[in-house]
C-alpha cells in the first residue's frame, strides 16, 4: 500500500487515555516531527480528525494543539474517503457499536482494549475484520515499555534456562474520592458500566504472558471489592459494585506458574507500580516498566534459614542492573508507529483483534474462576473437556 497522507479518525480524545497517550504523546508528536518516519528515510504526513461527544471540549483541545478538523458526528468522519484509519478510545461499553460502524465503512482499525465486554463479541469482531480484509490492531502498550523490552531480550537470549515461575505485583492506592480526589474515573468501580480490575488488567496480563512465556493454559482467581463505597467526580457517594483487587495463579506456556496480584487497594512498597520477578534454572530477573535487575545462578548467594539470628546479608546487592542498550520512547507512540508502518506497507499488525479476543476470554475465565472457586482451563482442548 502507498499513501501520501495518513488520515486518522481519533474517537474518544476527550477521555484521559485518548487525550494524553494517544493524541498528545503519539499522533500529534508524530505529526509535529513531520509525519511517520519510514525505513527508507521518508516521512508520511498525518491528518488527525478528532471525534467526541462534547463539542466544547473538542474546541479547547483543537485550539490548544492546532488541530483543524474535529466533529461530534462520527458518521461524517467515517464517510470521508481521505480518512483511512479509525482509532477507538471510547468506554468499553460504547466500543462495539462504533467499531462495527468503522468496519462497515471499510476503515483500517486501531483500538484500545478490551475490544468488547464479552469474549463472544470480541471474537465476532475479530472474524468481521478478518472477513472484511481490514488492517487491524489493538493496543498492547506494556510490551513496548523499556522494562518488558529488556525482559523479552533476556527470554530470547536463553538467560533464564527453563522458566519456572513468575511473580507479578501491580497496583497502587486509588483514593476513595472523599477526602482525596480519586485518580481513576468512577466508572472503573461500577460493574454495570464495564468496570472492574479483572476486565481492565487481565487482557494486559494475557498478552504480556503470551508474548513472553507462551499461551495462558489455566487460571485460578480470587477477586474482592475491598472498598465498597466511593465518591464520584460530582461528589456523590456511590456503591462500588466492581472488583478492585484480583489475586490469581496462571499456568503459562510449558508449565510456567505465574502468581499475579492486581489491586487498586494496595500501598506501594516496590520500585515501580508493576514488577515481575522471573525465576529460571539458570537465572532470575526483577523488572518493572522501565528498569530491571538480574542474578545468575553463579552469583546466587547461599541463604541459610535461622530464625534465632537477624539476617544481615544485603540480598539486593547480589543483583546487577540490566543496561538500557537502546533509547526507549513512549510505549504508546512506539506501537502507533509500528501499526502505521504496517498499514502503509500493507502487512498485518502482529497484535490484532484475535489477540484482543484472547485477552477478553482470560478476563471472563478469571471472573468465572472467582465465582466458582476453582481452576479454569483455557484453550480449545481444555474447553472441550470442561
Amino acid at each position: 500500500m502507498t499513501t501520501q497522507t495518513i488520515g486518522i479518525i481519533l474517537n474518544g480524545v476527550t477521555g484521559r487515555m485518548g487525550y494524553r497517550q494517544h493524541l498528545v504523546r503519539s499522533i500529534l508528536a508524530i505529526r509535529d516531527e513531520g509525519g511517520l518516519a519510514l525505513p527508507d528515510g521518508s516521512r508520511v504526513p498525518i491528518r488527525p480528525v478528532l471525534v467526541g461527544r462534547d463539542k466544547e471540549k473538542l474546541d479547547r483541545i483543537a485550539l490548544r494543539h492546532d488541530v483543524d478538523e474535529y466533529t461530534t458526528d462520527l458518521d461524517s468522519a467515517l464517510a470521508d474517503d481521505g480518512l483511512g484509519v479509525y482509532a477507538d478510545f471510547l468506554l468499553t461499553s460504547a466500543r462495539v457499536p462504533a467499531l462495527r460502524r468503522a468496519i462497515a465503512a471499510g476503515k483500517a482499525i486501531y483500538s484500545e482494549k478490551p475490544t468488547a465486554e464479552t469474549h463472544a463479541e470480541a471474537e465476532e469482531l475479530a472474524r468481521e475484520v478478518e472477513r472484511a480484509g481490514l488492517h487491524n490492531g489493538v493496543v498492547h502498550d506494556k510490551l513496548y515499555l523499556p522494562g518488558l523490552l529488556k525482559l523479552k531480550r533476556l527470554v530470547d537470549s536463553g538467560f533464564f534456562g527453563r522458566v519456572l515461575s513468575v511473580r507479578g505485583e501491580f497496583g497502587y492506592w486509588v483514593f476513595e474520592g472523599g477526602w482525596q480526589p480519586a485518580q481513576r474515573p468512577s466508572w472503573n468501580y461500577r460493574k454495570e458500566d464495564g468496570g472492574g480490575i479483572v476486565v481492565d488488567m487481565f487482557p494486559h496480563w494475557n498478552y504480556v504472558f503470551e508474548h513472553l512465556f507462551g499461551p495462558v493454559r489455566s487460571v485460578y482467581a480470587h477477586t474482592a471489592t475491598h472498598i465498597p463505597e466511593r465518591v464520584d467526580e460530582r461528589g456523590a457517594t456511590y456503591a462500588a459494585t466492581a472488583d478492585d483487587a484480583a489475586y490469581a495463579i496462571f499456568e503459562v506456556g510449558e508449565g510456567t506458574v505465574v502468581q499475579m496480584n492486581s489491586s487498586w487497594c494496595v500501598r506501594v512498597d516496590r520500585d515501580e507500580l508493576v514488577e515481575f520477578q522471573v525465576d529460571g534454572t539458570h537465572g532470575s530477573a526483577v523488572v518493572g516498566l522501565f528498569n530491571g535487575r538480574v542474578q545468575t545462578r553463579e552469583t546466587t548467594p547461599r541463604p541459610v534459614w535461622n530464625p534465632d539470628l537477624a539476617d544481615t546479608h544485603d540480598y539486593r546487592s547480589d543483583w546487577s542492573r540490566v543496561p538500557d542498550n537502546a533509547e526507549f520512547g513512549n510505549g504508546f507512540r512506539a506501537q502507533w508507529e509500528e501499526y502505521l508502518r504496517d498499514f502503509v506497507a500493507g502487512r498485518p499488525h502482529r497484535f490484532d483483534f484475535a489477540s484482543a479476543a484472547r485477552g477478553v476470554l482470560l478476563a471472563e475465565r478469571g471472573l468465572e474462576s472467582a465465582a466458582e472457586g476453582r481452576r479454569i482451563a483455557l484453550g480449545d482442548d481444555a474447553e472441550a473437556g470442561r
